[in-house]
């Protein structure tokens, strides 16, 4: 199966109502436990690397690790997106390496930590649109500003999505889905007392606007991951992250994607401990890789059935770059 854009992927999942998570990779453990899970429980697949990942990697590494899921996986559809873009420049190397989908943050300037205004990020998102659409290659645009702060992104402090500004915002960039804040946060450490979503700020915006919505911060922080993490020598008191109650939620008021980073990183890192601990003659990496790959597998798997994306990877005949550049044509 080609490469997918994210676009196309997001627009079935809208007819559908249910949500597609964008799962974030590093490593080749990471890719791989992504792709079992999409195949055991038949998902389409949002794979996300942020400008971290991508320099951790050296680049051309995890292009071709994305490469090789694509070529195992052909019965699956997969988009390859870039997460928390900050410039036009970096949207092009992503363009470059081949990814089907790029996300700009507008809402940050480049340094990806100082909040911006309004004006600057229609014009670094609206250039990065004129761009990305001539290679059929989906946009991602915010609007809105999370708290936290994960691989280096976010300001630390939140700004709640207005949802008339984003209305104007869809209209004056032409981006293909849009990142919303409604209380979720970068970063293991989601809230402060009660855990709450301002699912009226949601209800609005997708109101006012037809193109998919996408929240980003939405782990889940499992209690049960941070209980591992801590019991085999770590050091996480008070890390809490989005119930999946909420987040099913949202999807049924008109959330699309979600992304998920940090729980992928919790289940790796709890994996290894145990048996960092438990086992500690070890000392070949597959000892200790191995078991976090399965662990990331099974905690993705079951997001995507609580996400409702599992069973619908046979559900249409995907697109590739070269129908959305007619796509992007016809409409411009």
């Amino acid at each position: 199966m080609p490469l997918v854009p994210m676009k196309q992927i997001l627009d079935e999942a809208r007819k559908g109502n249910y949500g597609v998570g964008a799962y974030n990779v590093n490593n080749m453990e990471q890719i791989q436990a992504i792709m079992l899970a999409a195949q055991r429980t038949r998902s389409p697949v949002i794979i996300q690397a942020s400008r971290g990942a991508l320099k951790y990697t050296n680049f051309t590494y995890l292009k071709h690790l994305m490469l090789a899921a694509l070529e195992e996986n052909p019965d699956i559809p997969i988009a390859v997106h870039l997460d928390h873009g900050n410039s036009l420049e970096t949207v092009k190397k992503a363009i470059e390496l081949g990814f089907s989908s790029v996300m700009i943050d507008g809402s940050l300037r480049e340094d990806g930590k100082t909040p911006s205004d309004y004006e600057y990020n229609v014009r670094v998102t609206r250039a990065v649109v004129e761009y990305a659409h001539q290679f059929g290659v989906t946009v991602e645009g915010e609007i809105g500003r999370l708290g936290g702060i994960e691989d280096g992104v976010g300001s630390g402090s939140a700004h709640l999505t207005d949802p008339d500004e984003a209305k104007r915002f869809v209209d004056e960039t032409g981006v293909d889905a849009l990142a919303i804040a409604i209380g979720t946060s970068h970063g293991a450490y989601k809230f402060k007392g009660e855990k709450r979503l301002a699912f009226d700020v949601l209800e609005k915006v997708r109101a006012k606007i037809g193109i998919p919505i996408v929240l980003h911060g939405a782990s889940s922080v499992p209690q049960e991951l941070i209980d591992k993490i801590n019991r085999f020598g770590g050091k996480m008191p008070g890390a809490t992250g989005v119930p999946m109650e909420d987040l099913q939620k949202a999807i049924r008021l008109g959330v699309t994607k979600i992304n998920v980073d940090t729980d992928g990183r919790l289940a790796v890192t709890g994996a290894i401990r145990e048996v960092f601990a438990t086992q500690p003659e070890k000392f070949d990496p597959r000892d200790y890789l191995g078991p976090a790959r399965e662990q990331l597998a099974n905690l993705i798997a079951k997001k995507m059935e609580d996400f409702g994306t599992a069973g619908h990877a046979g559900d249409y005949a995907p697109l590739t770059l070269e129908d959305m550049k007619r796509f992007y044509a016809r409409k411009g």
